[in-house]
């Protein structure tokens, strides 16, 4: 089957969300959105009311752009907040039956899985129309905020994760992890989170501009851009690297975001005399990212899921900056040791202590390695190889009749 005349087969398609449209959301939904407008297909996007991803603010602060009544539901005390979650249910049915009585002709709906949410695959399987989930989050997984309903929740996704035509998850580990809690679900399809190589292309201009700004010439700079949480650990990573600094002065460690834990690191920095090799920008305009990741020779994830697949990999990695991760399986479907960037042991800072400060004596490898990289996106890893992979999986389902 030709790619291209696969996406194009599709007319009109339906994305359907329950997530706020912010940070990465926001910038996943706009991926696979705008790749398959891009081949003709013209796709709705119904979003949680006011979490409309094309209005996101022009600051990079996840923790800081939800809609007030976002922050007020999930302040609910955990039995209410997942009540509140399930009653969304009808919300979403009404606002999806109403679309699709106005749109008896797509092709399909695509929504993004979230939990205690079954109304659009009921309507879905009532009306005769092909729906497939992609699978972000689940029941199954551990959260930073632990279900208080899990049982209902599980019973749930059992349900919708059956009743699909198809799943898409996001790494090979976590589909074999709902296959093993839900034995009867969809077929289903593995496809990592991508970026789009035109959005993350920058000038020798940019970059000379952006590293003379920050005082960045002449040193080897290591990168993180993202939310400042606990559980990305960029905070941690620098408390480990902090006493390491001074015995390689050509490193410098340019920290872009913000969120709960960098006000705190922003004082451990000060208070260390450690800002002349830490620059931390805070909050960022999205048309700044291109040239602040210009600046950058390397990138650090000291942290990730074990499960998930981080856009922001793909996005070092479209920018021709090599990433340092953790080896979690999903890391190690896309990266190639060496070659298109490198791995530590998960969990273990110090080893990725280690693995920044080698590879910063080395900067023709870290340009050859991010060279690669940035192939590799190319080829493999851009929204379109996504779409495309979505749209034959469509075609596949439908041949074999998974739906009569």
């Amino acid at each position: 089957m030709d790619t291209v005349n696969a996406a194009v087969r599709v007319r009109k398609v339906l994305y359907h969300h329950r997530t706020q449209g912010k940070a990465v959301e926001g910038v996943h939904i706009r991926g696979i959105t705008d790749a398959l407008r891009a081949e003709g297909v013209e796709v709705e996007v119904i979003s949680l009311p006011g979490a409309d991803p094309y209005a996101s603010p022009g600051a990079m602060s996840p923790t800081r752009q939800a809609r007030p009544w976002m922050k007020l539901v999930t302040r609910l005390p955990e039995p209410l907040f997942e009540l509140a979650e399930l009653g969304y249910n009808l919300v979403a049915g009404w606002r999806v039956a109403a679309w699709l009585r106005r749109n008896p002709d797509v092709d399909f709906i695509y929504e993004r899985y979230s939990l205690f949410m079954y109304a659009t695959v009921w309507l879905a399987r009532r009306r005769g129309i092909p729906v497939i989930l992609e699978v972000n989050d689940s029941a199954i997984v551990e959260r930073v905020r632990p279900l208080s309903l899990k049982r209902l929740a599980m019973a749930v996704e059992r349900r919708a994760f059956r009743d699909a035509d198809g799943l898409v998850f996001v790494s090979g580990v976590f589909r074999d992890r709902a296959r093993a809690a839900h034995p009867d679900m969809a077929p289903a399809i593995v496809t990592p989170n991508a970026a789009n190589i035109a959005k993350f292309s920058f000038s020798a201009a940019q970059r000379a501009e952006t590293r003379e700004r920050l005082a960045l010439e002449g040193h080897v700079v290591c990168g993180y851009l993202g939310a400042f949480v606990p559980w990305h650990a960029i905070d941690a990573f620098v408390h480990r690297i902090a006493g390491r600094l001074a015995g390689v002065p050509r490193l410098k460690l340019l920290l872009v975001g913000d969120g709960a834990t960098y006000a705190p690191l922003r004082a451990f920095v000060e208070e260390r005399g450690l800002s002349g090799q830490v620059v931390l920008t805070g909050r960022v305009a999205h048309d700044e990212v291109p040239g602040l990741l210009a600046a950058m020779d390397m990138a650090i994830l000291p942290s990730a899921g074990d499960y998930t697949s981080p856009v922001k990999l793909f996005e070092f990695m479209a920018c021709a900056v090599p990433p340092v991760a953790p080896d979690f399986e999903p890391i190690r479907e896309v990266l190639e040791e060496g070659e298109t960037g490198w791995m530590f042991p998960a969990g273990r800072l110090d080893a990725a202590v280690d693995a920044v400060i080698a590879r910063s004596r080395d900067p023709d490898g870290l340009a050859r390695v991010g060279a690669n990289a940035r192939r590799r996106v190319a080829e493999r890893h851009q929204w379109r190889n996504n779409i495309l992979q979505l749209v034959d999986f469509h075609h596949r389902l439908q041949a074999d009749g998974v739906r009569t």
